[in-house]
């Protein structure tokens, strides 16, 4: 009989998790990306130990912060372990980002070296990099993995010169070592600051509630650089499974190469479940992931209908939908085989440690089933700002972090999240959810996608705006059929919308988050 694979729930700092894995299960795959490199558990730490002896002979040093900003590759995987084997303070940036976001935030944190890829997507790197650096007296890495052919293109050292680890276990665990940026309110970029000890926790709700083993292989089609990002590495690392990296998801492609490789997860936003679809369709009746065993899902609720539409099309258990932020990533997940009403409708329920209030406009507690504001609690919570100024009300008296999320929690432990605190529209004093608006409008036929957003009116304050992709395959909808729609939908009249305007695409990170903000300035 083969013997188990552990599952490795108590490491307290990243590198120990990536040497206990290495030790237990070092023949196990661990990455593969889409140029057919493959790295073991066991070559992966030897190539991140070494790596990390290349850093430190360029000069980087313990607690120094390196901003990087990689594509999904394994030199990713590897420099963010290496980073946490020198004890570097390290800063992801997702590859979108550009000089103005970056300097901002070198600026900010005081960042002694940048990491950049020459070239990815057409766009220079390299260039922007070294305008940031000379203001701020910082060095420039070029990791190029588009010329690393079966190489690995990061420094490569001997690990007899890297210096001791922090014997301090626990204290290391909880120091800030990671410094995650998100979109501010005010446009300026926002820093979270995490420890060793929050970000391996944030790969609790898929180790705990979506049965991840040493046999499953997981899809990430989104950056590493995302708080996601370590999420998922530490998932492989703690059950030992392995994973598919893809560098830029192609709508056309990418299934394809994901089939190949006999993935039994698949993530993580609608924009990726359609082209899946589109895929088994061109496909044929035969399965094209005859492994999958579920598709995942954190960005935002699923649209009404996918989760059905998955399991009947693709296989396996549907969409396990999870929610979270970046300052508390992965609340939980619903768990495979829940009741299809819960997996379509909710984020599931908390992972094991994690707490959930609802609170109200007055911050007293809703009652159970009652919308307020979703604010959390768990291992995985951050450790304040790279601002101290916005840790003041950050968290309420409890200690509880304000999402900013609106929800309800019902009575057997199911997390509804139904907008955004900001996502509001007050359209003649009255409060409208555009998350509401947006699961009615998209039950219409020929509404393939839609975001709903406010916009100044002189009349009412705000006017609901529906932006809509019209379905290929329908006549375009008109803002009168639409609202004729609604209504009959039973949607109230005030929330109805009262704007719309046809788009060919909606506007998107590279997470599949509509960049609602875009939309505003466009219209």
């Amino acid at each position: 009989m083969p013997v188990p694979v552990p599952v490795i729930n108590d490491a307290v700092t990243w590198w120990e998790l990536i040497e206990r894995r290495a030790r237990a299960t070092p023949e196990l795959a661990m990455l593969v990306d889409a140029g057919g490199r493959r790295l073991t558990f066991g070559q992966f730490r030897d190539v991140a130990e070494r790596a990390a002896a290349g850093l430190w002979e360029l000069g980087v040093r313990p607690g120094e912060t390196v901003s990087w900003q990689l594509p999904t590759t394994i030199e990713a995987a590897v420099l963010m372990s290496a980073l946490a084997r020198l004890g570097a303070v390290q800063n992801p940036l997702i590859p979108v980002l550009r000089e103005a976001e970056v300097d901002f935030i070198v600026g900010q944190l005081g960042a002694r070296w940048i990491v950049v890829p020459e070239v990815f997507r057409r766009f220079d790197h390299r260039t922007m990099a070294e305008k940031v650096a000379a203001r701020h007296g910082a060095r420039v890495l070029v990791c190029d993995p588009a010329a690393a052919s079966d190489a690995i293109a990061l420094p490569l050292g001997d690990p007899a010169v890297l210096p001791p680890l922090d014997a301090d276990g626990d204290a290391a665990g909880d120091a800030v070592r990671w410094a995650f940026y998100t979109s501010g309110t005010t446009g300026v970029p926002k820093g979270v600051r995490h420890t060793d000890r929050s970000v391996l926790a944030s790969s609790n709700g898929m180790v705990y509630q979506l049965g991840f083993t040493d046999a499953d292989v997981a899809s990430i089609p989104f950056p590493l650089a995302h708080i996601g990002g370590p999420g998922m590495l530490g998932l492989m690392a703690r059950v030992g499974c392995s994973g598919v990296l893809v560098e830029t998801f192609d709508r056309e492609l990418t299934p394809g190469l994901l089939a190949r490789h006999g993935v039994t997860m698949l993530g993580s936003a609608a924009p990726f479940f359609h082209a899946y679809l589109d895929a088994q369709a061109r496909h044929g009746a035969e399965p094209l992931f005859p492994r999958l065993r579920l598709c995942v899902s954190g960005g935002a609720p699923n649209e009404p209908g996918l989760h059905t539409r998955i399991r009947a099309e693709l296989g396996g258990a549907g969409i396990c939908n999870g929610w979270g932020l970046t300052e508390h990533p992965v609340v939980g997940y619903a768990a495979p085989g829940s009741p299809d009403d819960r997996m379509d409708r909710t984020a599931g329920r908390p992972a094991p440690g994690v707490s959930v209030r609802v609170v109200r406009a007055d911050d007293t507690l809703a009652a159970v089933g009652e919308e307020g504001e979703l604010r959390l609690t768990g291992p995985q919570l951050f450790a304040g700002y790279t601002d101290p100024t916005l840790d003041a009300g950050a968290l309420d008296e409890a200690g509880y972090l304000r999402s900013g999320d609106l929800g309800y929690v019902d009575a057997d432990g199911w997390l509804y999240v139904t907008g955004r605190l900001k996502d509001i529209i007050i359209r003649n004093a009255e409060n409208i959810s555009a998350l509401e608006v947006e699961a009615v409008v998209l039950r219409h036929p020929a509404v393939a996608e839609v975001a709903v957003v406010g916009l100044p009116d002189a009349r009412t304050g705000e006017r609901a705006v529906a932006v809509v992709v019209p379905d290929p395959g329908q006549p375009a909808p008109t803002l009168a059929a639409l609202v004729a729609f609604c209504r009959a939908e039973g949607l109230a009249p005030y929330k109805l919308p009262e704007q719309l305007e046809l788009v060919a695409e909606l506007p998107r990170n590279s997470m599949g988050k509509v960049l609602k903000r875009q939309l505003q300035l466009a219209f």
